[in-house]
């Protein structure tokens, strides 16, 4: 698993959930900046999880991969369910369920690094 994928991974989601709490504090609906934002952090997602799958086609990685791809599938899901939900509520509350989302990326990130380096 490549480290440097994964910290830019966590880093923008983290980015992005502050950038959220900000425009939802300001009692402000979901913009164009927010939808580009998770659109390039869900690239990023599906770049590491293809970098992923292809080095546990290599052999690497954990012996019982069925976590690791639960985890790859769960993540690369948010982004546009946060999206959608984000666009679908118009009020403050849209910019909330991004932080929540950005901030799911990042936990969910560090967890498969955990898994990749056979941490319980």
């Amino acid at each position: 698993m490549n480290t440097t994928v994964s910290t830019i991974v966590i880093v923008w989601s983290l980015v992005l959930a502050a950038a959220s709490l900000v425009t939802a504090i300001r009692n402000r609906s979901m913009g164009m900046v927010l939808l580009i934002g998770f659109a390039a952090l869900e690239v990023a997602v599906l770049v590491q999880a293809g970098i992923v799958i292809a080095a546990v086609a290599g052999g690497e990685g954990p012996h019982s991969p069925a976590v690791l791809y639960g985890y790859l599938g769960g993540e690369a899901l948010i982004p546009p369910a946060g999206v959608f939900l984000g666009l679908a509520e118009r009020s403050r509350w849209g910019p909330a369920i991004l932080v929540v989302a950005g901030f799911a990326i990042a936990v969910m990130n560090a967890r498969l690094l955990q898994i990749w380096q056979g941490v319980a």
